[in-house]
């Protein structure tokens, strides 16, 4: 019989030995993706697709979450020429090996109940309708976001941002969804940003107004990610456990108007600076910290988060970080107005450029 000292040991370097398979399964996914591909100078770093935008029988509206606010930001950036339909790229759909590249089989697998989507989205009549239907017009649209988010790293280390009109799933982990995220899209960004652009250090700044307890128990012992969560803790999802793995906690309890807000946001900030030096920020810019928004239940003004964004920007901007933003949560139809006159400022103040190509053929 072994001793206790050697049985420990084997078993110490069979986890070690799993763990490394398990890594080597993830890059070889990665590697063999095809969510990467070179999109031509021709086109800006703003990443959209028409299928993000979910519409069904009208069951969309039976959730607050505005589900065709993606297209309708895109329509406003277009219909004022800020932004040229024909520059703007579009990615694939994250298909089940790349998804695999952070979820189980188990989890995925979860996904062709009805039930447990309807769950996860939070409008249970979609318990009652066929998962081929829901598969194409409920995650069918969250995939392509997927898709969109991972594919933004590349154009942000490219170009020195991007802008992904969705995403930011933050409270989807490796094993459960929720809060109408079915897909962990900002933990599967990074582990594309670590195989494929060599990157070691990633920072989230998250100021979305919820928690964002997906990304920080997929990263709650991951080192090379620092994450900076800027929440109401008054509200969803109450995950005390995922606390504990946020680097930086900053709590804006509901009420907070927009003067504090923005004077902790730059606190905060100027720690973070002090705290990592990142290759790469992923900003989950969500808008549900507007004032009225029924879920976010903070007071802030359109202008302050036109402010925020111009602020987590320059932020990237003076330490040369490239930057992907995502657009997440935000309750209420004015969230779309409100996000394209925030990236109408990025571009004033030449924080973005979305005319760096106009002279260049479209191909």
């Amino acid at each position: 019989m072994a001793s206790p000292s050697s049985g420990s040991g084997n078993s110490c370097k069979t986890a070690v030995s799993g763990n490394d398979g398990v890594e080597s399964a993830r890059r070889s996914r990665i590697l063999s993706s095809k969510l990467y591909f070179d999109v031509h100078t021709s086109k800006v770093p703003v990443i959209y697709s028409s299928s993000y935008d979910i519409a069904f029988l009208g069951i969309e509206k039976l959730h607050p979450f505005d589900s065709s606010k993606w297209g309708r930001i895109c329509g406003f950036l277009i219909g004022e020429g800020l932004l040229d339909k024909k520059r703007i790229v579009e990615p694939l759909e994250a298909k089940r090996e790349d998804l695999l590249v952070v979820h189980s089989e188990s989890y995925l697998d979860s996904l062709k109940s009805s039930l447990n989507v309807a769950t996860i989205v939070e409008v249970p009549p979609v318990a009652l309708i066929p998962n081929c239907l829901v598969d194409k017009h409920v995650l069918y649209p969250l995939r392509k976001q997927v898709g969109g988010t991972i594919l933004a790293a590349k154009l942000a280390k490219e170009r020195g941002w991007a802008i992904n009109v969705g995403g930011g799933f933050h409270h989807c982990s490796a094993e459960k969804g929720g809060g109408f995220c079915a897909y962990a899209d900002i933990s599967l960004c990074i582990h594309f940003a670590f195989a494929h652009l060599s990157m070691t250090r990633v920072m989230i700044i998250d100021l979305d107004a919820h928690q964002g307890n997906g990304h920080e128990k997929d990263f709650s012992d991951d080192r090379r990610v620092y994450i900076l969560d800027m929440y109401n803790p008054d509200i969803y999802p109450f995950d005390y456990e995922a606390r504990r793995y946020i680097n930086q906690k900053v709590e804006v309890v509901s009420g907070t108007a927009t003067n504090e807000y923005l004077s902790r946001l730059g606190g905060a900030l100027k720690v973070a600076a002090d705290a990592f030096d990142p290759e790469l920020i992923i900003y989950n810019a969500g808008t549900d910290i507007l004032d009225g928004d029924p879920l976010g239940r903070l007071k802030i003004s359109p202008d302050g988060i036109a402010t925020r964004d111009e602020k987590v920007f320059m932020f990237a901007r003076e330490s040369n970080i490239p930057l992907v933003m995502l657009t997440s949560g935000g309750y209420m139809k004015s969230s779309a107005r409100v996000i394209a006159n925030s990236i109408k400022n990025l571009s004033k103040k030449s924080l973005i450029n979305l005319e760096s190509a106009r002279n260049i053929p479209i191909m």
